[in-house]
């Protein structure tokens, strides 16, 4: 009798033959599905396993080059106006098409981008949140989103990460209060919190993930910082609103068997299964279902790819906010049509991304 197990992944149940039952016509089968699979030698359930897992996240390259050629047309991005939570995704997208194609002009991009952002949006201590007069201050979580796109970069042009933690040390003592929270919103000198601003929810989260992507020995001090608030914050900590939900998972996914990424993927995918609505997104908050956004649903993409779940919904968000109108200010925004491209090719954002890259495994 052959030796077998039975698993579910992504719902479905899975039959995995034991290694020692995997004859050589088999596994020269297996391997010969991906160029990357045949250049290393691996055990033949793992090498299913990447295989599975790179049949459930989006690659449309084609899409994404497309959509940039439009935004560029239309004076909407890169050449709109700068917000940091828009340049940070875009930052991450030019990069990993970078990875893709192998095309030079992408990194040109990336670091182009980065100098404008700085002009622009750079302060003394920080970046700002975005070039609008009504975006005035700094958000933790935006800056951590901006981190994690340095480090991404820093694959490839290791002065960015450098960058990076230049940018940690600008901003940490700021933001972290130890032991009590992560400010959400400071005043654009960072002299004190933006008025009316309290500690955010996820922001400890937000900063110990992209401080440990960066430089685990500089930042060791800080990732402490951030490891003692989220040991705190997680055992009661339960999301609701949507791009909360999208980014947990997203965070969760680069250290997925740490205590508080267990538990909070659990959590998240059970109440993204509550808010799911089934002309094809997910509401806002479970208490508000006629309620979306695309930019968010793409956020909850990303997320959702990151770790595997739910593919069909997945695709389902792709097509409905291809054809939802808003009809306000967001049709045109660049953060919906960034983030469209991050939920069609997340890239880098999702941690196998090119994991066989020349640049090494190296923070991630």
């Amino acid at each position: 009798m052959s030796s077998s197990i039975f698993t579910r992944v992504l719902g479905f149940d899975v039959r995995l033959v034991r290694r020692r039952r995997v004859g050589p016509a088999f596994r020269a089968r297996l391997l010969s599905k991906s160029k990357s699979l045949r250049r290393v030698e691996l055990p033949p359930l793992y090498a299913f396993i990447r295989l599975f897992r790179a049949m459930t996240v989006c690659k449309d390259t084609g899409y994404v080059i497309a959509k940039l050629d439009w935004m560029h047309a239309e004076g909407i991005w890169p050449n709109g106006l700068r917000y940091l939570w828009t340049d940070a995704f875009g930052l991450v997208l030019f990069v990993s098409l970078y990875g893709e194609t192998g095309e030079r002009k992408y990194l040109d991009r990336a670091e182009s981008l980065i100098a404008d952002v700085v002009r622009v949006l750079g302060r003394a201590r920080g970046i700002r949140i975005g070039e609008a007069p009504d975006r005035d201050g700094q958000y933790f979580h935006y800056l951590a989103m901006w981190l994690y796109g340095l480090a991404v970069l820093g694959r490839h042009l290791p002065d960015y990460r450098r960058l990076g933690v230049d940018l940690v040390r600008q901003i940490h003592e700021a933001f972290v209060q130890p032991r009590r929270g992560v400010i959400w919103k400071m005043k654009e000198d960072l002299s004190g919190p933006y008025p009316g601003y309290g500690f955010g929810g996820l922001d400890a989260f937000d900063g110990y993930v992209s401080y440990r992507l960066l430089d685990e020995t500089a930042l060791a001090d800080e990732i402490a910082d951030m490891r003692l608030l989220i040991e705190q914050q997680s055992p009661n900590l339960q999301i609701t609103q949507d791009l909360g939900l999208g980014m947990m998972l997203w965070m969760a996914h680069f250290f997925p068997r740490e205590d508080w990424a267990v538990t909070q993927k659990l959590r998240c995918l059970h109440m993204l299964g509550q808010m799911w609505i089934d002309e094809g997104y997910f509401c806002r908050e479970p208490w508000a279902r006629k309620l979306r956004f695309a930019f968010t649903n793409y956020g909850v993409s990303v997320g959702l790819q990151a770790v595997n779940a739910m593919p069909q919904r997945v695709r389902s968000v792709n097509a409905y906010f291809e054809t939802y109108r808003s009809r306000d200010e967001y049709d045109r925004n660049a953060i919906t049509h960034v983030m469209a491209c991050s939920s069609h090719f997340p890239g880098y954002l999702v941690r196998d991304f090119l994991w066989k890259s020349s640049a090494g495994p190296r923070g991630f």
